[in-house]
Protein backbone atom coordinates (compact mmCIF):
# COMPACT_ATOMS: atom_id res chain seq x y z
CA UNK A 1 0.00 0.00 0.00
CA UNK A 2 1.22 3.80 -0.79
CA UNK A 3 0.85 6.27 1.67
CA UNK A 4 1.38 9.79 0.70
CA UNK A 5 2.43 12.40 3.93
CA UNK A 6 2.01 16.02 3.73
CA UNK A 7 3.66 18.53 6.07
CA UNK A 8 1.64 21.39 7.15
CA UNK A 9 2.83 24.11 9.69
CA UNK A 10 1.16 26.21 12.33
CA UNK A 11 2.36 28.42 15.27
CA UNK A 12 1.32 28.71 18.45
CA UNK A 13 2.11 29.37 21.76
CA UNK A 14 1.94 27.49 25.03
CA UNK A 15 3.01 26.62 28.51
CA UNK A 16 3.24 23.64 30.59
CA UNK A 17 1.71 24.27 34.52
CA UNK A 18 3.90 22.07 37.20
CA UNK A 19 6.75 21.62 34.52
CA UNK A 20 9.96 22.10 36.55
CA UNK A 21 11.88 23.71 33.75
CA UNK A 22 11.35 26.35 31.47
CA UNK A 23 8.96 24.84 29.23
CA UNK A 24 6.40 26.19 32.53
CA UNK A 25 7.04 29.39 30.77
CA UNK A 26 4.95 31.23 28.09
CA UNK A 27 6.75 30.30 24.82
CA UNK A 28 6.08 29.39 21.19
CA UNK A 29 6.67 26.78 18.50
CA UNK A 30 6.96 26.46 14.66
CA UNK A 31 5.31 23.23 14.58
CA UNK A 32 5.13 20.90 11.20
CA UNK A 33 2.57 18.29 11.35
CA UNK A 34 2.80 14.88 8.99
CA UNK A 35 -0.03 13.58 8.00
CA UNK A 36 -1.99 11.15 5.40
CA UNK A 37 -4.93 12.87 4.38
CA UNK A 38 -6.62 15.65 2.00
CA UNK A 39 -7.15 19.66 2.28
CA UNK A 40 -9.80 19.45 5.35
CA UNK A 41 -6.72 19.31 7.38
CA UNK A 42 -5.52 22.28 6.45
CA UNK A 43 -8.37 24.10 7.35
CA UNK A 44 -8.69 22.65 10.62
CA UNK A 45 -5.11 23.89 12.04
CA UNK A 46 -5.27 27.19 9.96
CA UNK A 47 -9.10 27.74 12.04
CA UNK A 48 -8.30 25.84 15.56
CA UNK A 49 -4.66 26.24 15.72
CA UNK A 50 -2.79 28.51 13.77
CA UNK A 51 -1.19 31.63 15.62
CA UNK A 52 -3.50 30.83 18.83
CA UNK A 53 -2.25 30.52 22.79
CA UNK A 54 -2.58 26.64 23.81
CA UNK A 55 -3.30 26.35 27.30
CA UNK A 56 -4.41 23.69 29.74
CA UNK A 57 -7.95 25.04 31.42
CA UNK A 58 -7.68 26.46 34.83
CA UNK A 59 -3.99 28.54 33.66
CA UNK A 60 -4.22 31.72 35.10
CA UNK A 61 -3.23 33.11 31.51
CA UNK A 62 -6.62 31.64 30.69
CA UNK A 63 -8.47 34.99 32.62
CA UNK A 64 -5.43 37.36 32.03
CA UNK A 65 -5.76 36.53 28.11
CA UNK A 66 -9.97 36.50 28.23
CA UNK A 67 -9.30 39.68 30.44
CA UNK A 68 -7.74 41.59 27.54
CA UNK A 69 -9.68 39.86 24.66
CA UNK A 70 -6.56 37.79 23.23
CA UNK A 71 -7.62 34.81 21.37
CA UNK A 72 -6.69 31.50 22.96
CA UNK A 73 -7.88 27.49 23.12
CA UNK A 74 -8.17 26.02 26.54
CA UNK A 75 -7.45 22.54 26.44
CA UNK A 76 -8.94 19.69 28.94
CA UNK A 77 -4.90 18.31 29.33
CA UNK A 78 -1.64 20.03 29.15
CA UNK A 79 -0.52 21.32 25.12
CA UNK A 80 2.24 18.80 25.17
CA UNK A 81 3.35 17.69 21.84
CA UNK A 82 1.91 14.34 22.53
CA UNK A 83 -1.37 16.12 23.41
CA UNK A 84 -1.70 18.07 20.24
CA UNK A 85 -0.89 15.54 17.86
CA UNK A 86 -3.57 13.23 19.51
CA UNK A 87 -6.49 16.49 19.32
CA UNK A 88 -5.44 16.65 15.85
CA UNK A 89 -6.06 12.89 15.14
CA UNK A 90 -9.30 12.89 16.94
CA UNK A 91 -10.23 15.96 15.31
CA UNK A 92 -9.85 15.18 11.89
CA UNK A 93 -10.92 11.31 12.31
CA UNK A 94 -13.95 13.03 13.66
CA UNK A 95 -14.74 15.40 10.27
CA UNK A 96 -14.06 11.82 8.43
CA UNK A 97 -11.17 12.15 7.15
CA UNK A 98 -9.71 8.89 6.84
CA UNK A 99 -5.88 8.72 8.86
CA UNK A 100 -3.49 6.16 10.09
CA UNK A 101 -1.13 8.28 11.70
CA UNK A 102 -0.19 12.22 12.77
CA UNK A 103 3.09 13.21 13.77
CA UNK A 104 4.32 16.20 15.31
CA UNK A 105 7.54 18.11 15.18
CA UNK A 106 6.87 20.80 18.04
CA UNK A 107 10.95 21.76 17.50
CA UNK A 108 13.25 20.16 15.36
CA UNK A 109 14.35 16.47 16.44
CA UNK A 110 11.64 16.33 19.05
CA UNK A 111 8.41 14.88 17.58
CA UNK A 112 5.06 12.96 19.13
CA UNK A 113 2.82 10.74 17.17
CA UNK A 114 -0.08 9.18 17.76
CA UNK A 115 -2.15 7.25 15.03
CA UNK A 116 -4.23 4.08 15.34
CA UNK A 117 -2.88 0.78 16.29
Amino acid sequence: MFRVTQELRFCYGHRLLGHPGKCARLHGHNARVFLVLEQRARRYLDEALDHRMLLQQGDPACAALAGIGETFVALEVPPTAENLAKLIFEQLLRAGLPLAEVRLEEQPGSTASYGSP
